[in-house]
């Protein structure tokens, strides 16, 4: 995925040493607990896989500016999807162009060959982008290569055959992610191609067959579809396909977002069961997830936390975007329809420094949360319960800053109101509140907030509503209030402080 009108820069492969500073929190904005590089520019998750006891997290890199520029791999492993550890990068441009979007899976039964010793290779698939054919105004300047790797992902060699997959004459033409179809005995790749998604599959990664299209009259087209993930689920004993597509732009809230469809998969043909167009996060700062491969009957996802309205233009130094906590993903069915959940990984309990539970608390006016739990921190995780009734939650600091996220019940619609958060001259579009629809249909609410520095991951009614904003306040927000203005009563809310998950060298 990229910003169309910044592909015209000249194509140049030399790579100046530049000094990478260490990822502290003395550095204002830079998150705590969410993957961001040490410097520089970054934007799409790619080639997400575990092996080995390893996570692996590869992103769309520019090592020479905090602005887009010749993408690179970069790359970073984690023992736990949370504390991640940076590496040196995997894959550099070359004669065929910038290495955009894509993944990777294990080849466990060597189908490419690669393998060594009975040593399954790892193969990224990724999107060769030639700037000097996209410049000249050719339609073919978009092509699927491969590399692979035969020590756990810590180097990468490209194949000599590249491109495996050469553009038929589509300007957007990219974003390939693969994996392998039991029943078919084959690899699916699922490829991005302008407003739709097109099927491929291969017995080797090398070779690949046209199967079918998707999405022509279906879903958001506001923008070009892109960063696309397909994956099985089981349901009461059935299988079940969503297929994930990001859109930019054409968010439900402005610029770009992620849409899904949820159906069936036979090996050539997806089919959605209904219609209706649905969005992951209705957030603006959730963009291009994908999930890991290799993972077994789980699907992780991690997502690039910004927008392409502004993400060039945020008011850090050093560095430029993060990623999303993983998040599980999961089936829902509500009056005849499936609904994709979106709720934190098990593994995020591991922040966790303790939790201040609070019962039956009656909120008539305004509620100092800060103040019951004796905290005033800006790390910390929050979960509410409370009756189907309008009301508000806080984060606010000295300086008359504020962040807010509430419920409206007359329209039965959540919000985050982000119109004074601090920092907001750097993009005229960025001080608004955003509005998400209610799904559920129970008489509780029930709410999850996840607050660093300078982002709020919310799921509400346990993930079937999510939203997820960045922000930019002068100083930490380390107060809470919630407020409500008919008396409300909130059975449970208990807050936890969460340790910090910095990036280590």
């Amino acid at each position: 995925m990229h910003k169309i009108f910044f592909l015209l820069l000249s194509c140049h492969f030399v790579i100046r040493t530049v000094a990478q500073p260490t990822a502290t929190g003395n550095e204002q904005h830079r998150p705590l607990l969410h993957f961001s590089p040490k410097a520089h520019w970054m934007n799409d998750p790619n080639g997400m896989f575990y092996q080995n006891g390893l996570y692996h997290l590869f992103f769309q890199y520019y090592p020479n500016d905090i602005k887009w520029g010749p993408m690179h791999w970069g790359h970073a492993t984690s023992t736990d999807m949370l504390h991640w550890k940076e590496q040196a990068i995997a894959l550099y441009p070359d004669s065929l162009g910038y290495i955009f979007s894509g993944s990777a899976v294990v080849d466990k039964h060597n189908t490419s060959g690669f393998g060594k010793q009975g040593k399954a290779p790892i193969v990224a698939i990724f999107t060769h982008h030639n700037p000097d054919g996209e410049k000249a105004k050719r339609n073919d300047f978009q092509n699927e290569s491969i590399a692979y790797s035969t020590d756990d992902g810590k180097t990468w060699t490209k194949y000599s055959g590249n491109p495996v997959l050469k553009n038929p004459g589509i300007t957007d033409f990219r974003d390939p992610k693969v994996s392998w179809y039991e029943a078919g005995k084959k690899w699916i790749m699922t490829l991005a191609t302008k407003d739709r998604i097109t099927f491929y599959s291969s017995p080797n990664l090398k070779t690949w067959t046209k199967e079918s299209e998707f999405g022509e009259k279906l879903g958001a087209h506001g923008g070009v579809w892109e960063c696309p993930d397909l994956m099985p689920f089981t349901y009461n004993g059935k299988k079940l396909w969503v297929l994930l597509v990001s859109i930019n732009p054409g968010g439900p809230n402005g610029g770009s977002a992620t849409q899904y469809f949820v159906g069936d998969f036979d090996g050539k043909k997806f089919s959605a069961f209904d219609i209706d167009t649905k969005f992951m996060d209705y957030g603006t700062d959730n963009y291009a997830g994908v999930t890991f491969s290799n993972l077994g009957n789980r699907n992780v996802l991690i997502g690039w936390m910004s927008n392409w309205q502004y993400a060039q233009d945020v008011p850090t130094k050093t560095w430029r975007s993060a990623m999303t906590l993983p998040r599980e993903l999961s089936l829902q069915n509500i009056a005849g329809k499936y609904y994709l959940n979106s709720f934190p990984a098990k593994e995020n309990i591991a922040l966790e420094k303790g939790k201040v539970q609070l019962k039956n608390i009656n909120v008539n006016g305004t509620y100092d949360v800060s103040k019951a739990v004796k905290a005033s921190d800006s790390l910390f995780r929050m979960d509410i319960t409370t009756t189907n009734k309008s009301f508000e939650v806080v984060l606010s600091n000295n300086e008359n800053e504020s962040v807010s996220f509430g419920y409206d019940k007359d329209s039965s619609r959540y919000y985050i109101d982000r119109t004074n958060p601090g920092k907001i001259d750097f993009e005229a579009g960025f001080a608004k509140r955003h509005y998400a629809p209610r799904i559920s249909v129970a008489n509780n609410i029930n709410l999850t907030l996840i607050v660093d520095v300078a982002s709020v991951e919310v799921f509400a009614d346990n993930g079937l509503t999510t939203m997820t904003d960045i922000f930019f306040p002068n100083k930490a927000f380390t107060k809470v209030t919630i407020k409500a203005k008919d008396k409300l009563l909130f059975p449970s809310i208990s807050y936890s402080k969460l340790a910090p998950a910095l990036a280590t060298n």
